[in-house]
């Protein structure tokens, strides 16, 4: 099955099964905004548990705090945010649409990639063992001229985008024959800039109102508050800021369904360090977060690093750790060295001091800050991609299961009497309410045990229990697992503990350690 027709049912899944529903949609919608449904935000929940313990719980030097979505409009200023958060971006004349013109030449670079990997995908198969890529990639001519092509519009876009240049980003445009994917036309407009922030009014009438804007990253209410973290929690460098919380952004391409969204919430982690120091933490910083992404269980090769050849105007490393979708490999997670930018700036227009005075070395300075900034959508979004399946099962039927890790599970254990009578009812709720306090029980009655299997599956509850007649005999049920559908007999009296410890988030924080 193509890709794109795998990520169109995960897209239909996430609706049908109370994951993620449109915003609005009884009014039609409102483009590029979602709402989690009953089981989206367990899930949802889930993975923010999973990302703040990993913070605050494993690291001694690591809080947290929740900032104030409205702040002093000056911070945008002091950020940058007012005069260089900005998108290129070009329309179609003939469809109307409007898109960002360094996301179609990225699209182009990636097309001439998907060429090479096709002719050496050929090649391995023609080849076998005895198939040696390096020489391939080397001698082929055909792999040679796609390299070059890639190559060369790779070196022109990253020198368009320093400026940016808009001009020549057209003109790359233009030069490649890159069409619009609806229209199928190169009619172009030229390149201009758009910047992403909202704004609105504060202020109770009309001519005494204040500009504000919706913060477009949760990072600046670390920084503001951090001389108040450090010294109220009497913090010593290195130590860390951890946030979870909304932020907006007036996306104007908003695509690939939660991937970017004009309403989304981030989980960022600010690291202040003494300068001098911060490649080294860079480097710790990556090597930690790559771990926490690979303890979910999904396979490194789903995963690489994506070193920025275009610097922030703030940074002096940056790395991106993007996950295998089903559109291509994408971005999740940013790991950034933003040098004392952010605080040398907040000092400046405010006009007070937020040095760090270091006891042992007597000397005042601006930390350095290292910056983990992971989208929980975007989270949300690979987790929905990878755990979903269509199999293939021996009876000839088929089931669509997701794949959850079970600590992540909207549901950790559904309880189902084989019939709704005769007591069968009553002994399944008495294990419903014995369990709930432990891991989110699931009660259900309704159609056969096969269909509600299924049902399961589909919202990926790792455990079921049915509860039949010989449980009101001999106090045991039948403990079925969803990966494998196997089923055993075990004593009610031990559910707990065989399931607690599987499905707790305490279960990826010891891979950690």
């Amino acid at each position: 099955m193509a890709q794109e027709d795998v990520f169109k049912k995960i897209v239909s899944h996430c609706k049908e099964y109370g994951f993620v529903f449109p915003s609005s949609e009884i009014y039609d919608g409102l483009a590029a905004v979602y709402d989690y449904g009953q089981n989206g935000v367990e899930l949802k929940n889930n993975i923010k548990e999973y990302w703040w313990k990993s913070m605050v719980l494993l690291h001694e030097n690591i809080v947290g705090i929740d900032s104030a979505i409205f702040m002093h409009p000056t911070i945008w200023k002091a950020s940058g945010h007012v005069d260089a958060f900005n998108d290129p971006l070009i329309d179609n004349r003939d469809s109307k649409k409007r898109y960002r013109a360094d996301v179609l030449i990225e699209d182009q670079i990636a097309k001439y990639e998907e060429k090479i990997d096709k002719e050496i995908a050929k090649a391995r198969k023609r080849f076998g063992d005895s198939f040696d890529e390096a020489q391939f990639r080397a001698t082929n001519a055909r792999v040679i001229e796609h390299q070059q092509k890639r190559d060369a519009l790779h070196e022109r876009y990253t020198k368009a985008m320093q400026g940016p240049d808009l001009v020549e980003l057209k003109q790359i445009i233009e030069d490649e024959g890159i069409v619009d994917p609806i229209s199928g036309t190169k009619n172009w407009t030229d390149v201009r800039q758009f910047n992403l922030m909202f704004s609105t009014e504060m202020g109770s009438v009309a001519d005494g109102t204040n500009k504000i804007y919706l913060r477009p990253e949760t990072a600046q209410g670390i920084f503001v508050n951090y001389l108040n973290v450090q010294k109220t929690g009497r913090m010593k460098i290195p130590f860390g800021i951890a946030q979870i919380g909304k932020a907006f952004r007036n996306e104007i391409v908003a695509r690939q369904f939660i991937f970017r969204m004009r309403e989304f919430e981030q989980m960022e982690m600010q690291f202040f360090v003494k300068p001098g120091t911060e490649m080294e933490w860079f480097q710790k910083w990556k090597e930690t977060r790559m771990k926490w992404h690979q303890a979910l269980g999904f396979g490194a090769e789903n995963y690489r690093f994506h070193d920025h050849e275009k610097l922030a105007f703030y940074a002096n490393a940056a790395t991106d750790i993007e996950f295998k979708m089903p559109f291509g490999f994408k971005e999740v997670e940013g790991i950034h060295s933003r040098t004392n930018y952010d605080l040398s700036q907040h000092e400046k227009f405010s006009g007070r001091s937020i040095k760090y005075f270091d006891p042992q070395t007597k000397e005042s300075y601006t930390p350095y800050d290292i910056e983990t900034s992971i989208g929980v959508d975007r989270m949300f979004l690979s987790i929905m991609c990878h755990s979903y399946r269509e199999e293939k099962l021996d009876n000839g039927e088929t089931r669509v299961v997701l794949l959850l890790p079970p600590a992540l599970a909207p549901t950790k254990l559904a309880v189902l009497p084989l019939v709704k009578k005769d007591g069968l009812p009553e002994k399944a709720r008495e294990i419903v309410d014995n369990l709930k306090f432990h891991f989110n029980t699931h009660y259900d009655e309704k159609d056969t045990i096969g269909k509600r299997y299924r049902r399961q599956d589909a919202i990926g509850t790792p455990y079921c229990v049915t509860v039949d007649y010989d449980s009101l005999k001999d106090n045991t049920v039948t403990l079925r697992f969803r990966d494998t559908m196997e089923q055993e007999r075990v004593s009610i009296d031990q559910l707990q503990s065989i399931i607690e410890d599987k499905v707790s988030i305490s279960s990826l924080l010891k891979k950690l350690q």
